[in-house]
């Protein structure tokens, strides 16, 4: 066994290679009698050291610099955690749970996950991502918000899994999160500093409204755009583009990670659909069309891209318009319900 060790040589001398190996069985066991202990409730909903977690599995890593200028900095990085950390305690509180972000900025991972940890909902996150080039604050607010939707996002959910799929997970931040983190904020102030194209305005307005509502809208889908373009730029896939969507189709719902221009059309749905609501703040596990956007109820816009999901509710159709009323005749004599 000690062959396949790092370190291993053939030269050393017999007794000193003993020792070694007496040294490594230690080590061993040590190892093992720690496995053995540690707690079995921890349910991961991505790997732990976070390789793989909003973004496939990468080996990207930004250490922190004084030489280098970040699109983040620390502050603004402890900032954005505290806002999501006050935004969503109370909500898992009142499913019996606890909600902790956990953080740390001078690991340079590009990547963020969620797993539970006995009553605990857990999202970890790295400042690596939060100080990679194509990652805005808005951006960063949302890989915040997915992960936080692996826990609270509904269905589809992973197969045998607590958590919510990779698409469903993205759907959920600018669906919900995002208008339940920013509603408060001057968002027209801060949309008026961006550049929104002017397809991402057409159907923001055309999904709600209220000034406020639209603001919101158009903030989550450019801070979507941002962490497609993150994905394109780890995969070498480069940017995406709100008016080239991804047109495959799946025959079933996939629970990984979507391509970067089939991401991005997902946050773009979930930034136009009409039913952000903050009623529905926690999604049904169950019953994907709740507090969502789908064909089955006739939604025009907001509805999930089949790039990755596959309504499995066969759509009905609409009511039929009551027939008008017989003179001498109550009206309507009978509801038919659908």
């Amino acid at each position: 066994m000690l062959a396949f060790l790092p370190g291993f040589r053939a030269d050393v001398p017999l007794m000193e290679r003993r020792k070694l190996g007496e040294k490594m069985n230690k080590v061993l066991l040590g190892t093992l009698a720690a496995l053995a202990v540690a707690p079995a409730y921890v349910a991961m909903g991505c790997s732990s050291d976070g390789r793989s977690g909003i973004f496939p599995e990468n080996t990207a890593y930004i250490p922190v610099s004084k030489f280098a200028a970040y699109t983040s900095t620390e502050a603004q990085f402890n900032k954005t955690i505290a806002k999501l950390q006050a935004a969503y305690a109370p909500i898992f509180k009142a499913q019996g749970r606890e909600y902790k972000i956990i953080s740390d900025w001078e690991d340079g991972t590009v990547n963020a996950y969620a797993n539970q940890n006995g009553n605990v909902s857990e999202v970890h996150m790295f400042g690596g991502l939060a100080r990679h080039k194509k990652v805005t604050d808005d951006g960063f607010v949302l890989v915040i918000c997915h992960e936080t939707g692996h826990h609270i996002g509904g269905a589809p959910q992973k197969v045998d899994s607590w958590a919510s799929n990779e698409g469903q997970a993205d759907y959920f931040a600018t669906l919900k999160c995002a208008h339940k983190v920013w509603e408060a904020d001057d968002n027209a102030s801060i949309v008026a500093r961006l550049t929104v194209p002017a397809v991402v305005v057409e159907r923001c307005q055309k999904g709600f409204s209220a000034a406020n509502d639209i603001a919101i809208c158009e903030r989550a889908a450019l801070g979507g755009k941002s962490l497609a373009d993150t994905l394109g730029d780890l995969g070498n896939t480069g940017d995406t583009d709100f008016i080239t969507p991804d047109t495959s189709v799946v025959t079933e719902t996939d629970d990984s990670h979507p391509a970067a221009q089939c991401r991005l059309d997902t946050y773009l749905a979930g930034a136009v659909c009409g039913k952000a609501d903050l009623a529905t703040s926690v999604l049904d596990n169950k019953d994907a069309t709740i507090g969502t956007c789908n064909t089955s109820t006739h939604d025009e816009l907001g509805t999930r891209p089949l790039c990755w999901y596959n309504p499995t509710v066969t759509p009905t159709p609409p009511p039929t318009p009551p027939a008008p009323p017989r003179r001498g005749s109550s009206w309507p004599s009978r509801l038919t319900r659908t």
